[in-house]
């Protein structure tokens, strides 16, 4: 299916809400209670390299670009 096809069906579903509501029922993406995909960052919504000591909750490269500003110091 091509993402003309893919949009052409959605909007054909959303015009008729029970059937949407059985498609989104049985065809939404289940919620992650672990693995890599079970949390992303805040600030940019990256899902790897994610640090959520102190409730943190930032990806590696996020971190980086703010961790002076909340308080931390780069010893080397």
């Amino acid at each position: 299916m091509t993402a003309s096809d893919w949009k052409k069906f959605m909007n054909q579903l959303k015009s008729k809400p029970i059937i949407w509501q059985k498609f989104l029922k049985h065809n939404k993406p289940k919620e992650r209670k672990f693995g890599m995909a079970a949390r992303k960052c805040e600030r940019c919504g990256r899902f790897g390299a994610h640090i959520s000591s102190y409730g943190l909750n930032l990806c590696r490269q996020c971190f980086r670009d703010i961790a002076e500003e909340i308080g931390f110091k780069k010893y080397s």
